[in-house]
This record gives structure tokens, C-alpha cells and sequence, in this order.
């Protein structure tokens, strides 16, 4: 066969080759065009570190969402028994009103803040009155007159916190309002710790401000007979009685679906006494101030021997009084110390920096969404979601110590997936809010799948990668 040097190849090859290539660009972008998100994986960098632990991209280990959460069988049964039995007049209106009120609700002014907004508006007030000064004036009346706007007006624009007192009409009304909401965030929660430290299983627990005694329900849902004690304290004898109820099923004679559990009205005295579990939800916005919500997370650290979880409404208020806590348990040294074992944030800070959250205009809360089935009334059928924040603070330290080369952030705000490319929202180990534009290309295939894969609320791998030696160079660059 007659060999041909490349200056000497016949035209009609060159044309021959010129063909093929175009019909192989043309098959190559009717490939690219029926599968978007397909990348050569020899252009693609390889992250240093395993992080999926063999697990499929949709449930990778940063995952602790749950899909739509429903209220165990019995207690929803025992809670529509109630209702119809019980029939409180206007129930839903009220349960309306209640959610609304508690969502609304801000914490108690403090006395320190409430005498500097007086003394700033005190001496405002003076410096408008010397400058309208025209002859003698009665200085005693003159300041009169000036404190008595000052009250005036501390009193049309400060917010007046007021304790709501749970008696068995006001108890019926919260079951109806918050039951499937509360269990939802709660369930949420916990579910932090069963995803992320598979090994733990408490065997008691202690719920402070129980209510109606969801936390109980939502841990059994996940530990089940693993508990052999639980004791519920709540101020309120009526809301105690109703969650009694709740546990018999609305039958005095029957045994209670969930065995091993106490309710109590003050907490235990001993501060040698822990709990594997504590947990305080939707309490801490029922005391007074800032210093009995540090005294009370004070106390509940005391008592806890893994883990201490408080959640709150997904509201300003509800997102720094979880700041708060953190700020006293992570920062407070005790005089008297019963365990030494220091406190780390375990869930859903990343990192122990000031929240970066907190310092940017404007200030915004971290919250986090459920969605959940409610309570079978009069208009309520559709799912519903509960907005919360949250902090869990262990003993125990990081359930497992992070590889080298990979750190997780918290998706702090809905994953928006896009064609071939994902935008994130997240708050990472570095104390630092971050907006990710996540790419097979840039971020390595694993990483991607699992950025499309994840939501809100959950924890995004973040990892480092090394380049693939082969360049690969387009027809445009050649």
C-alpha cells in the first residue's frame, strides 16, 4: 500500500477528514444537548477525601431532613378525642389567634435598656425645651412636663411582655394551635443527633417546659425503648394532666402508650443528677429576662450528660435567645464545676465565631423549615410548615473526627438547582456566610450530585480537590 507523508496526502483525504470531523462535533453536541449535566470526568478534579462513606449522593451524610413529618397514630387520636370530647367553644378561631400571638411575641424589655431609652430621650427633650426657652421659665414645672412624655412615651412604644398562665381551657387551645407543629420541629431536631451520631441511645431523658409532652413522643420516635426514664417539668398542673391524657389514649384506665415517664412541676434539686438528653423547647421565651434564661440554660447544662438541645420559634427573637445560650454556655466559667467536660456546638453552627448572621445589616434570623401534616380541624388539611431555630450543645465532643481536607457548611437558605450548576447559600466552618455556586467542573462530580441532592437545613461536604493531569482543550482553543 502506497504510504503518503503529510505534505503529500491527497486532497480528497483531507476532505474526507475534514467530514468526519464535523460529523463528530455534530453527534457531540447532540449528546451534550440531550444530557446537560454530563462532564467528561477526565476534565473533572477529584476530591482528596471520601466523604460519601459508600452512600448514594441523595442521602449523603450531611443529610438530616426529613420528609413530611406526621403525628404518631395514638397521640393523634388521643388529642382529636380530647378536642371532641372536651369541645372548647371556638376553637380553631382562638388556635388561630394563640399561633399568631406566640409567633409575634418578642422577649421582656431589659430594665438596663428600659433607663438608657429614658435618659436618651430625657435629654433630647431638655435640649429642645432650652433652645424654645423666652424668659423665666419654672424649671420644676418645665421638668414635670418633660417626664411625663418621657413616660408617655416609653409606655406607647415599649413592647409589654406579659406571662401567659396555662390554665385548662388556655392548655386546650395551645394542643390545638401547636401539637403538629411543635412535634414537627422537635422531631427535626432530633433527628440532628440519630443521623449523625448513630452510636448514641439515651436512656434518659429530661424535657423542660414538657407542655404537652412532644418531646417525649418525638424522642420515643427515635430511640424508641432505648429511654427507661423520662421526666417532663412544666410550672403548669393543668398542661401536665393534659398530657397525661394524651398518653392513655383520653382513657383514665388505660396504660399510657409510652411507659417510664414523670412529670414533675419543679426541676430535680441535685446537680449531680444528668440526663443523657436534655431539652428545652419553646421554653426559654417564657421566662422574664435575659438573666433567668442564663440562669435556666446554666442549670439544664448541669444536668446534661451527652447532649442538651433548646429550640425556639424561627423568629428574630427565637434565633438570639439561641444565640444567648450559646454565648453563656460556651463563654461562662462556673465557681462550682460537676463535670468538667467542656461544651462544643454540635448542631447547627458549623463553627463556636460569633454568628455572622448577627452581624449583618440587615440582621436576619437562621432558621430552619418542616413540613408537616397538622391536626385534623376545620380548615386545616394541607401540609403545613413550622419554621424553628435550634442548638444542640455536646458533651461528648464531634460524634466522628472530620478527614482532613473536607469541612461541612449548613445550608442556610433553599437550594436553587439550575442547569449544570447549583447556587448555596451556606454558613461555614469559618465563621463566614458564603454563597456557592456549586459546578461538576469547579467542585468535583461528587460534590455536585450531592449540592442537587440537598435543602435547607442540612450540612453541604466542602472539600478539597486535586486537578486530573490531562488537559483537555476545546476546537476553539486549537
Amino acid at each position: 500500500m502506497q504510504q503518503f507523508t503529510q505534505a503529500e496526502t491527497p486532497k480528497h483525504c483531507l476532505v474526507h477528514n475534514y467530514r468526519l470531523n464535523i460529523i463528530l462535533n455534530l453527534y457531540i453536541w447532540k449528546f451534550q444537548s440531550f444530557f446537560p449535566n454530563y462532564v467528561s470526568s477526565a476534565s473533572l478534579p477529584q476530591p482528596k477525601v471520601d466523604f460519601l462513606k459508600g452512600e448514594l449522593h441523595r442521602k449523603h451524610p450531611g443529610v438530616t431532613n426529613l420528609k413530611t413529618v406526621r403525628l404518631p397514630e395514638q397521640l393523634q387520636l388521643a388529642a382529636q378525642s380530647i378536642i371532641h370530647r372536651v369541645r372548647v367553644p371556638q376553637l380553631v378561631e382562638r388556635s388561630q389567634k394563640l399561633t399568631s400571638f406566640l409567633w409575634s411575641r418578642k422577649r421582656a424589655v431589659e430594665d438596663l435598656m428600659l433607663r438608657q431609652k429614658a435618659v436618651s430621650m430625657e435629654k433630647e427633650l431638655w435640649e429642645k425645651a432650652v433652645q424654645n426657652i423666652r424668659g423665666d421659665v419654672d424649671e420644676q414645672l418645665l421638668e414635670d412636663r418633660i417626664r411625663k412624655k418621657v413616660l408617655s412615651e416609653l409606655r406607647r412604644t415599649t413592647y409589654r411582655w406579659t406571662p401567659l398562665k396555662y390554665d385548662e381551657d388556655l392548655s386546650m387551645v395551645y394542643m390545638a394551635a401547636r401539637l403538629a407543629g411543635g412535634y414537627a420541629a422537635v422531631r427535626r431536631a432530633l433527628n440532628e443527633i440519630k443521623k449523625r451520631d448513630p452510636s448514641f441511645a439515651p436512656q434518659t431523658l429530661l424535657d423542660f417546659g414538657s407542655g404537652l409532652g412532644t418531646v417525649a413522643w418525638a424522642s420515643h420516635s427515635c430511640w424508641g425503648d432505648s429511654l427507661k426514664e423520662m421526666v417532663c417539668v412544666d410550672s403548669s398542673a393543668a398542661m401536665n394532666v393534659l398530657a397525661e391524657q394524651l398518653l392513655k389514649g383520653d382513657d383514665e384506665r388505660a396504660q399510657p402508650h409510652i411507659k417510664h415517664i414523670y412529670f414533675r412541676q419543679f426541676l430535680p434539686v441535685s446537680p449531680k443528677v444528668q440526663f443523657d438528653l436534655v431539652v428545652a423547647a419553646f421554653t426559654l421565651s417564657e421566662l422574664l429576662n435575659a438573666n433567668d434564661r442564663a440562669d435556666a440554660v446554666t442549670t439544664l447544662w448541669r444536668k446534661t450528660n451527652s447532649y442538651l438541645v433548646l429550640v425556639e420559634n424561627g423568629t428574630k427573637e427565637g434565633h438570639q435567645m439561641m444565640m444567648e445560650a450559646r454565648d453563656v454556655l460556651l463563654k461562662k466559667q462556673e465557681k462550682v464545676v460537676h463535670d468538667s467536660r467542656p461544651a462544643s456546638v454540635f448542631a447547627p453552627c458549623p463553627h463556636e465565631m460569633t454568628c455572622p448572621k448577627l452581624a449583618k445589616e440587615p440582621v436576619t434570623p437562621c432558621n430552619f423549615h418542616q413540613r408537616y401534616h397538622p391536626l385534623p380541624l376545620p380548615g386545616r388539611h394541607e401540609c403545613q410548615t413550622e419554621k424553628f431555630s435550634y442548638l444542640i450543645l455536646s458533651r461528648t465532643g464531634s460524634a466522628e473526627p472530620t478527614p482532613e481536607g473536607l469541612d461541612w457548611g449548613r445550608l442556610i437558605a433553599p437550594v436553587l438547582c439550575r442547569t449544570r450548576h447549583v447556587h448555596c447559600h451556606v454558613c461555614c466552618s469559618d465563621g463566614r456566610l458564603q454563597h456557592m455556586v456549586v459546578t461538576a467542573r469547579k467542585h468535583s462530580r461528587d460534590m455536585y450530585r450531592c449540592a442537587r441532592n440537598s435543602e435547607w437545613g442540612d450540612q453541604l461536604p466542602i472539600v478539597e480537590y486535586v486537578e486530573e493531569e490531562t488537559e483537555v482543550h476545546s476546537d476553539s482553543e486549537s
